[in-house]
């Protein structure tokens, strides 16, 4: 069985480090170096970094810093933002990225996943997934960090994704994020029982059980970001809950 890994994300808006809820309210807390130092100390497995306004400001991920980071950064290191081709991706690997994080570019042209996949190998390509609940009971995908419906299905989309060349999929409930009521085990549970890739679960970790219990519905890996920034919580802490529930974990 391979280990969960426990992965911190880091929400970069406008060249800070920021924290909202339901993608929303959006307020800086601080800067992405300092937070990357940090976590390099704490037992993270991985570490996520988005430029949640790249997209929507039709500009690209400033390589520059994240060349920076990553020489300060002692874990695998995801990043997207902005991301429109396979230049961008090279950009991004070059200034030492090791996965490339996609979103919105995937409904304008979902053979840009197969691309990438195909260029760079599948492991290096992460399919960021964002949905709502609509009225009809089903989830919904959304893209420019969650302001644009795309009318896709989320199960659909999701498989669609992995058949493209997807390695990951991050798959985050919008409503959830940032509220630390728990992640969504509904939609972890229906995703992970239709992909045969790793799974990571975003948005809602507010306590310790929150990760047991989604690693109990399917998720492969375990991605939070305000209960880090917010609470006394350590990843390490986490680590020694999911030890406790027999669910095997990264020292």
């Amino acid at each position: 069985m391979l280990k969960t890994r426990i992965i911190p994300t880091l929400l970069w808006k406008d060249y800070g480090l920021v924290k909202g809820q339901k993608f929303d309210s959006w307020r800086v807390i601080g800067s992405i170096l300092p937070s990357v130092k940090v976590f390099n100390t704490r037992q993270v497995d991985e570490l996520v970094i988005l430029d949640i306004s790249a997209t929507q400001q039709q500009r690209k991920i400033d390589f520059k810093t994240i060349k920076e980071v990553a020489g300060f950064c002692f874990v695998p290191l995801s990043v997207g933002g902005g991301i429109r081709d396979v230049e961008d991706a090279k950009e991004l690997l070059r200034s030492g990225a090791d996965k490339v994080v996609i979103n919105s570019v995937c409904y304008e042209n979902p053979d840009f996943i197969t691309e990438l996949s195909k260029k760079f190998g599948s492991q290096c390509v992460v399919v960021s997934i964002d949905v709502k609940k609509h009225e009809d009971g089903k989830y919904y995908c959304y893209s420019h960090a969650g302001t644009v419906s795309t009318g896709q299905e989320m199960l659909a989309f999701a498989k669609m994704a992995e058949e493209k060349g997807a390695g990951e999929i991050i798959l985050n409930d919008i409503e959830r994020d940032g509220v630390m009521n728990g992640y969504n085990l509904e939609i972890t549970k229906q995703v992970s029982e239709i992909v045969n890739i790793p799974l990571i679960i975003s948005g809602g970790a507010g306590r310790l059980e929150d990760f047991s219990e989604a690693f109990n519905e399917g998720a492969n890996a375990l991605a939070a970001a305000a209960i880090f920034q917010f609470t006394q919580v350590t990843p390490m802490e986490i680590k020694d809950h999911l030890k406790t529930q027999g669910i095997p974990v990264r020292k």
